[in-house]
């Protein structure tokens, strides 16, 4: 069997943050669709975008934009503001069951219920970054124990797990190098130990 090297279809979903003063960040997800064998008028199939903007301190969206840039039907902009509903929502807490219960299927779009089900861990991430970027700073960072998130989310961060150890034993999030070192090393610091400082790293 071979391959053809032009694609069929190509489907792009980026998502960026940035920092809006020290308590509160932003992070845009962007989504597209592209068919690179069609004709440019007729390429790009989707093109939504989805913003919030979060306070670090709880985690919770207080502001939310979803955009369509490019739709297949004149109707689709107009369930826009139903998405606006992320704003009072905790992404540290119960954020994929009430995404589903309020956006999905007719009840919403299914491209932007993908990029708010993908904004949930990157949220997440962004915020893990920024109190990183502020400890870094040496700036009083939201959520010392930088777990918000990410407690139950893999094997690192169970609840008997290696990364709240690694947190008991010592390790500041942000300091070190990257991959942060086995747990014997916080267990027994000495010379050379992943206590020194370094650029930022974070808890994930």
């Amino acid at each position: 069997m071979t391959r053809s090297e032009l694609p069929l279809h190509r489907r792009t979903i980026t998502v960026t943050a940035y920092a809006e003063g020290g308590d509160e960040i932003s992070v845009e997800a962007e989504l597209s669709d592209v068919r690179p064998w069609a004709e440019p008028s007729a390429g790009v199939v989707h093109r939504m975008v989805l913003a919030v903007r979060v306070r670090l301190a709880d985690m919770v969206i207080v502001h939310a934009d979803a955009d369509m840039r490019t739709f297949p039907h004149a109707e689709c902009p107009l369930i826009t503001p139903v998405f606006d509903g992320l704003t009072g929502l905790s992404v540290a807490a119960g954020y994929n069951r009430a995404i589903q219960e309020r956006f999905r299927g007719v009840s919403g779009c299914s491209h932007l219920h993908e990029l708010a089900r993908v904004l949930g861990p990157a949220v997440v991430q962004a915020a893990i970054s920024a109190n990183a970027g502020l400890r870094y700073a040496g700036e009083q960072s939201q959520g010392p124990r930088s777990t918000a998130g990410v407690l139950n989310s893999c094997h690192i961060w169970a609840p008997d797990g290696v990364g709240l150890r690694k947190l008991d034993a010592g390790w500041v999030p942000g300091t070190g190098p990257r991959p942060v070192p086995p747990l014997r090393t916080f267990e027994q610091p000495g010379p050379g130990s992943a206590r020194t400082s370094s650029p930022p790293s974070s808890a994930d």
